[in-house]
């Protein structure tokens, strides 16, 4: 751990840097610096490092300010997490951590893949067009409408999916909006179907 410690020290200087060099050019830029101290971004910062390894980490996450919020006495942590060269891989990393920076187990924690003690999970090969004929081949329904696509963390299994959501029937009226269709979660790994189901709002 205090290796790890030490080989962020450089980084997150210069990134404490920037911050409080934009705080000088505006009163925005103040607020977002108060919004989350130093030495609570960095245990956090070790924290997402330890699910992800830092090499996944420095490559792909970036903490996000603009959504990280103080609700007294927690820290709302914000990270992005963006593949360049898979740009389906476009997500938000979420949790709670305390004004020490210690992570609150019982609240949610969204988002941070776990590729280091799983990397096999998290070797996203399928990209949107191959979920798409994916879930064609294996039966989704047409609908009638332009199927939803997309590439999400489901909580359930704790890993990042494809959802595709087909749209069979719907209508709006003085009661609100109605449908029904069919759901497929598809591994964006191996391109396994995890699962198929029926939705409506009614």
């Amino acid at each position: 751990m205090k290796q790890l410690l030490k080989s962020l020290s450089v980084p997150f200087i210069f990134f404490a840097i920037g911050i409080n060099l934009s705080s000088c050019s505006s009163d925005s830029g103040k607020q977002r610096e108060s919004v989350v101290p130093f030495k609570v971004l960095h245990k956090a910062n070790v924290f997402v490092i330890s699910k992800t390894g830092l090499e996944f980490f420095k490559s792909y996450i970036t903490s996000n300010i603009e959504k990280s919020n103080y609700t007294p006495p927690y820290y709302e942590m914000a990270y992005n997490l963006y593949i360049p060269d898979k740009p389906y891989v476009n997500a938000l990393i979420t949790f709670t951590v305390d004004s020490n920076g210690n992570v609150i187990k019982d609240r949610d924690i969204i988002g941070i893949p776990n590729c280091k003690n799983k990397p096999a999970q998290y070797n996203w090969q399928i990209d949107k067009e191959t979920a798409i004929n994916i879930a064609k081949e294996n039966g989704l329904a047409k609908g009638i409408k332009e199927w939803q696509v997309k590439f999400i963390w489901n909580p359930e299994r704790q890993f990042y999916v494809w959802y595709i959501l087909s749209t069979i029937r719907e209508f709006t009226g003085d009661f609100g909006y109605r449908g029904t269709g069919k759901e497929m979660i598809i591994d964006p790994a191996n391109g396994e179907v995890l699962a198929m189901n029926d939705w409506n709002i009614r």
